[in-house]
């Protein structure tokens, strides 16, 4: 009996402590754990015996997880742990409205024939129709293509 209780103890506590560790090897072993002890209720106490020890194991694991992902957020090491801000940032550049045609810019990098422009203080992409663009080269924007601007030298 001592020897099934502790396999399931044993089996909760790293199953707990499998938030801690990335890579799912408590939690694997954690179960094991349960899954032997109730291979041993079943041989030691029949049928009967071996449900229950199931049943408890299905219980002991619901608390562990309620605990891990209900309480434990709560307090001061869980917040540490969990996520809970959010990045409102972008990793694109802004989309130019169809109003910047005709504009001036300037090559901010090197346009080959693709690269950055700068246009009143943003960053935009471009594609030169007039080829090879060193950096610093002042650029007339002739139009739109998707998500870039198209730019010939001016």
């Amino acid at each position: 009996m001592s020897t099934i209780i502790t396999l399931f103890i044993l089996g909760s506590v790293m199953i707990f402590f499998e938030i801690f560790l990335p890579g799912g090897v408590l939690g694997v072993a954690g179960g094991l754990a349960m899954m032997a002890g109730s291979v041993f209720a079943f041989m030691e106490y029949g049928a009967g015996g071996g449900m229950i020890a199931i049943v408890a194991g299905m219980a002991l694991l619901v608390c562990s997880l309620i605990i891990e992902f209900k309480f434990l957020p709560k307090t001061k090491l869980g917040r540490r742990l969990f996520l809970s801000k959010t990045d409102s940032g972008g990793s694109q550049p802004p989309i130019a409205s169809k109003d910047v045609i005709g504009r001036e810019c300037r090559a901010e990098t090197t346009l080959a024939p693709s690269g950055v422009v700068l246009l009143d203080g943003k960053r935009y992409e471009a594609f030169s129709r007039s080829g090879y663009v060193d950096r610093g080269t002042p650029l007339i924007i002739k139009g739109m293509d998707n998500f870039r601007l198209i730019v010939s030298k001016s």
